[in-house]
């Protein structure tokens, strides 16, 4: 973790850091929330063997990104512009090979779209792409989740989960990840599954004693100095955009992935579980041209390129090869 593995680039009127390793082709990697570029710390040393030059950023409002205050500058027509500006700096006229979790799949998606010349192939991890949604995503969720807790329904007052949040970061960060992560038992799921509308999200989270297997105390470091840093506002302010870029990305109705895609998920990812009765993985098919793969790692959850990063390698490098 070297500072001389870090670049600072500068575009789309931010300052991204951003860790560049390797050689040959460009792979720019995307994290989701709350992480950062550490996120994807399995997968650098087997890409850059694989003969690519990957680049794992802080997404803005992150560990060593600029962190604008407004709320309107974590648009999506923001997030993807800052990917689009990684690759101009780092691989000037050639495409590169986008892959994101979390947050940062709905990024790499809607970057292949909004700016499909500079992209070559694109994977996404934990959200898949469905196109854009007959509905603002508030109202969905607010009929959905009626008198239930929903975390992105809670995150919108700023200020609220902030201070939530920030009591005690590392506590946060362990009770996030284990809350979320294939780890948690059955009955955990349940009992936060029926949380009360009036709930705040760390609300009968389990605190772990021990760590699940995946996650190291050091990781748990890492990741809470970066918000120490950061704070969670910037983080944050991207779930407060949703309607806006629902209203803002019109031309995104009916727009399909042309690029060769690949899917991953952990099968305990609760995000394939938000639209009760839907398989998300099923409604996939309709919005690809080129869908090579949907893999459902057995036993991880939705931090799968942690959880499990040896089947997640295993299912990217034959993927990229092709490249």
């Amino acid at each position: 973790m070297t500072d001389h593995a870090f670049q600072f680039i500068e575009g789309n009127g931010v300052r991204l850091r951003v860790r560049v390793l390797g050689q040959g082709p460009l792979i720019v990697l995307v994290h989701g929330w709350p992480e950062s570029w550490y996120s994807y710390r399995h997968q650098l040393g087997p890409l850059v063997a694989a003969g690519f030059r990957v680049a794992a950023i802080d997404v803005r409002g992150y560990g060593g990104s600029d962190k604008p205050e407004p709320i309107a500058a974590y648009s999506m027509r923001n997030l993807t512009a800052d990917v689009a500006a990684v690759i101009d700096a780092l691989s000037p006229g050639a495409p590169a090979i986008l892959i994101g979790h979390d947050w940062g799949a709905p990024i790499v998606w809607t970057t292949s779209i909004l700016y499909r010349p500079r992209v070559r192939a694109v994977i996404g991890m934990s959200v898949p792409y469905l196109g854009r949604s007959s509905r603002p995503p508030l109202e969905l969720y607010r009929a959905i989740y009626k008198d239930r807790f929903f975390y992105q329904l809670y995150f919108q007052e700023p200020g609220v989960a902030e201070r939530e949040l920030e009591a005690d970061i590392p506590a946060t960060l362990r009770k996030t990840y284990y809350g979320a992560s294939g780890a948690r038992t059955a009955s955990e799921r349940a009992f936060t599954a029926k949380r009360p509308a009036t709930a705040k999200f760390l609300d009968g989270l389990v605190d772990p004693k021990p760590l699940p297997a995946w996650l190291r105390e050091e990781d748990i470091a890492y990741y809470a100095e970066q918000f120490r840093r950061s704070g969670f506002r910037g983080p944050l302010n991207r779930y407060r955009n949703v309607d806006t870029d629902w209203h803002d990305l019109q031309l995104l109705e009916g727009q399909r992935i042309t690029q060769p895609a690949l899917f991953i998920a952990g099968e305990s990812d609760p995000v394939l579980r938000f639209i009760p009765n839907r398989d998300m993985l099923a409604l996939m098919d309709a919005h690809y041209d080129d869908l090579r793969g949907k893999v459902v790692v057995p036993g991880a959850g939705h931090w799968v390129q942690q959880e499990a990063p040896e089947a997640v390698n295993a299912a990217i490098l034959p993927f990229l090869a092709k490249f």
